[in-house]
C-alpha cells in the first residue's frame, strides 16, 4: 500500500499519507487515529533516536492493517512499560508505551543484519 522513507522533515507528510492509506483501507473514527498516531510515535522515535530516519511499509493484510518501520540505529533492548512512564524528560518510553496501548500487536525486533530495529505494530480490520 505504501513504502516510504522518511527524516524529521518530510515526516508530516509520511503522517497524511499513513492516514489516508489507513483511511482507504477501511479504517475509520477512533481507530484510524489511535493507528495514525501509533505509526507517527514509533516513527518520530526512529527520527529521534536511530539517525534522523527510517524506513516505513504499510500492507494490507486478510484481517489487519500492518506497518513496518525499521531504521539503522544501534537497536535496542525493549521494554514497553505497563503503566504509563513518567512525564520527566529523563524518563522515556512514553511512545511504544501508547502505541502498545493503541494497537492489536507490536512487536519490537533487531533487524536481520543485527543493527537496527523493526518495530511491527498493527490493527485489526473487522
Amino acid at each position: 500500500m505504501l513504502k516510504r522513507r522518511f527524516t524529521g522533515e518530510n515526516l508530516p507528510q509520511v503522517r497524511a499519507q499513513v492516514e489516508d492509506a489507513a483511511a482507504a483501507a477501511g479504517l475509520g473514527g477512533v481507530r484510524l487515529g489511535e493507528f495514525t498516531l501509533a505509526v507517527s510515535e514509533i516513527a518520530a522515535n526512529a527520527v529521534e533516536h536511530a539517525g534522523g530516519g527510517g524506513r516505513l511499509e504499510l500492507r494490507l493484510l486478510p484481517d489487519e492493517l500492518e506497518c513496518r518501520i525499521t531504521d539503522d540505529g544501534p537497536g535496542f533492548v525493549p521494554a514497553i512499560p505497563e503503566l504509563l512512564p513518567g512525564l520527566t524528560e529523563g524518563c522515556r518510553g512514553r511512545g511504544l508505551w501508547l502505541a502498545h496501548l493503541v494497537t492489536d500487536r507490536l512487536t519490537v525486533t533487531t533487524d536481520t543484519r543485527g543493527k537496527g530495529a523493526v518495530v511491527t505494530l498493527a490493527l485489526r480490520l473487522t
